[in-house]
């Protein structure tokens, strides 16, 4: 037992000196969260629950632990929710349902077993009672997938052989007496719909949606929904749709009223976290609008959601990035982005940091900006910074962060007027990690202020921009202590507003 403890103080210790380590965005408590998605979130009894997959180093299988929290700042671990089972290696993304009587349902996607008189592996459920301790499987497999195609599942329709969805279940959901899942289509495109001749229905990306009575007999009812490809930007025929979540959106940051639009989140593994918002009827969802949360490549990856007791549509993703071998170097891998509230207005997909990080400021002040537009911070790696600008003279603004002395390492953040974009470049941010420059898409109106929220926390570098758009990335300094220096970019009488604040830690280690 001293071992025991001595063991876990040094992991503790060596995690809390790790220089890259966030402080508040979550981070895996230890062991090699890649991937590590997001997944099984829900909310119930005033406690947010979520899980997050990552490869056990004991059983070499991939589980799902379990985390919750009262505040979303400080989170409590549970044992994992989800494990290997009957020898087979886990299991990969899903989400979660609370029914009426507050039994809650994980759904995901199982590994065949390794016996083959077992399972072929497929779309399989757990279930937990409150507290949400102890996790149940439920028996037999939920949709029992293909051994030959592994996340497929071949089904007869009108005499025909029809290949279906079998992988990254949704988030269950309940209407008129039935329950509702949907697949991700990565592995039916990979296998059906690659190639030049393929047939056209399996290019692209869609999900197969399955129903049931009882959570046990579930049948294939038929595709969700149908890309309509209403402008170039939308997902072409490489982009698949997995780890999907199907939640309604409100039309306020929090205590809004539900507007009759619905989000399908999700991810295209070659481009990343995105969303369509449309109308659901008569068991069909119909796209209207879509936007991504990527865009220059797959940082911002599988998302998951949840409505809580105040109608706040909160999504957590995995942020990738990550330096090469970071699991054998630092002993950890695997980190969230903040939850991130969104809600439909005016036609429109808003979204902030949800409201409780604002408990973390401390030293809040305005800070002075010197003639060479530096400021000065007392921890260059862990602060927020506000500021409202006027840009009716200026093409670009806002605000390089992490500098080095000498201004060769620097992270970038502004907006660009001329190209319409939110800009966080991280072609100079360090030695390591992905060094991109990201740009998304962001109008402003002719008379409107910018609104900048910067959140810098380690590795981590979060931007909201006027509650329209926002970019999480990941970035890695060599030198993180040398890295302390902010500067404004552009004209400093341009500045309206301005408020810099310190950030408390939250996370135990």
């Amino acid at each position: 037992m001293k071992n025991l403890i001595n063991s876990s103080r040094k992991l503790r210790e060596k995690l809390l000196a790790d220089p890259y380590r966030p402080t508040y965005h979550f981070a895996f408590p230890e062991d090699n969260g890649f991937p590590g998605d997001s997944n099984g979130a829900f909310f119930a009894d005033g406690v947010y629950h979520i899980m997050y997959l990552y490869l056990n180093s004991e059983t070499n299988g991939y589980h799902w632990g379990h985390i919750s929290s009262v505040d979303l700042l400080h989170w409590r671990h549970h044992p994992d929710a989800l494990t290997v089972h009957n020898g087979d290696r886990g299991c990969f993304s899903g989400g979660a349902f609370v029914d009426d009587d507050k039994t809650a349902y994980l759904s995901f996607w199982k590994f065949p077993s390794a016996d083959e008189k077992g399972d072929n592996g497929g779309i399989a459920l757990a279930y937990s009672r409150p507290p949400y301790e102890k996790w149940e499987r439920m028996e037999p497999i939920a949709i029992e997938g293909s051994r030959e195609v592994w996340g497929t599942v071949d089904i007869e329709i009108d005499g025909k052989t029809e290949h279906i969805s079998c992988a990254d279940p949704s988030n269950i959901w309940k209407k008129d007496g039935y329950y509702y899942i949907q697949n991700g289509n990565k592995c039916v495109l990979d296998a059906y719909g690659r190639d030049e001749n393929s047939e056209k229905k399996y290019k692209g990306d869609w999900t197969d949606l399955f129903r049931s009575k009882d959570l046990k007999n579930w049948e294939f009812v038929h595709r969700f929904y149908k890309n309509p490809r209403l402008n170039e930007d939308w997902p072409d025929e490489t982009e698949d749709d997995m780890c999907p979540s199907f939640l309604p959106l409100y039309d306020a940051k929090e205590n809004g009223k539900f507007t009759g639009k619905w989000l399908q989140l999700f991810i295209a593994h070659n481009r990343g976290c995105q969303y369509y918002v449309g109308t659901y009827e008569n068991e069909i969802f119909t796209p209207e609008h879509h936007g991504r949360m990527s865009w220059n490549d797959i940082a911002y990856f599988a998302p998951e959601a949840l409505i809580d007791g105040k109608n706040r549509h909160i999504i957590w993703t995995w942020l990738r990035g990550n330096i090469e071998n970071d699991f054998k170097k630092f002993g950890w891998s695997g980190v969230f982005g903040f939850p991130r509230t969104v809600w439909w207005q005016n036609n429109q997909l808003y979204m902030a940091p949800a409201s409780e990080l604002d408990l973390l400021e401390y030293n809040k002040k305005v800070p002075e900006i010197h003639p060479d537009n530096s400021i000065e911070v007392n921890d260059g790696e862990l602060f927020r910074l506000k500021a409202e600008i006027d840009i009716k003279n200026q093409d670009i603004t806002g605000f390089s962060v992490k500098r080095s002395d000498d201004g060769k390492v620097h992270t970038d953040i502004y907006y660009d007027k001329n190209n319409n974009t939110l800009v966080l470049d991280a072609k100079n941010s360090g030695k390591y990690g992905w060094k991109i420059k990201e740009e998304a898409p962001l109008s402003l109106g002719c008379d409107e202020t910018l609104k900048l929220d910067i959140f810098v926390d380690k590795s981590v570098i979060e931007v909201y921009a006027n509650e329209k758009q926002a970019i999480c990335r990941r970035v890695y300094p060599k030198n993180p202590i040398g890295t302390k220096g902010i500067k404004l970019i552009g004209d400093k009488n341009s500045i309206l507003k301005i408020e810099l604040s310190d950030m408390s830690p939250a996370n135990p280690y």
